[in-house]
């Protein structure tokens, strides 16, 4: 006679898990906001982009996003050297967090993230679509070339 062990069911590998069990990156942020300001170059946030979203949310949260620009293809083989760099990332983040203090200081929440995409017109979209928000205010500075 053979008994059946009452054992777990096997777990699946998660859909964004790496071979080697390390994340291959992060969940998209959910905080509801009711503004979203966009940096989809990277350009800085100025001063009137705080001053227009603490307006138009009256109060409510306001989030800010920054895309870091992955040059290449998608059809190319994989190059470290497209990547955005470890300045680049940073410099990035500390735009966010400028932004970040602008907005507390104007006596709203605030949410950051920095993005790295290779689309970044639709890495902003579907960050406006995750938090629900209701404007969302693009900064284009000047035009950046596309070389570095």
């Amino acid at each position: 006679m053979t008994s059946v062990l009452n054992t777990p069911p096997a777990v699946p590998a998660h859909p964004v898990r790496s071979r080697f069990g390390r994340r291959k990156f992060d969940k998209q942020p959910t905080q509801p906001a009711a503004v979203l300001i966009a940096a989809p170059m990277g350009d800085p946030i100025p001063k009137s982009a705080v001053r227009g979203a603490l307006e138009l949310g009256g109060g409510e949260p306001v989030a800010v996003i920054s895309v870091a620009r992955i040059y290449g293809s998608s059809l190319g083989l994989p190059n470290p050297g497209l990547m955005p760099t470890r300045k680049e990332m940073n410099q990035q983040k500390s735009q966010v967090e400028k932004a970040i203090g602008a907005i507390e200081r104007g006596g709203a929440v605030a949410w950051g993230q920095v993005a790295a995409s290779r689309k970044p017109v639709k890495t902003v979209a579907e960050a406006a679509r995750a938090r629900g928000v209701r404007h969302v205010l693009v900064v284009r500075v000047e035009q950046t070339k596309r070389w570095r």
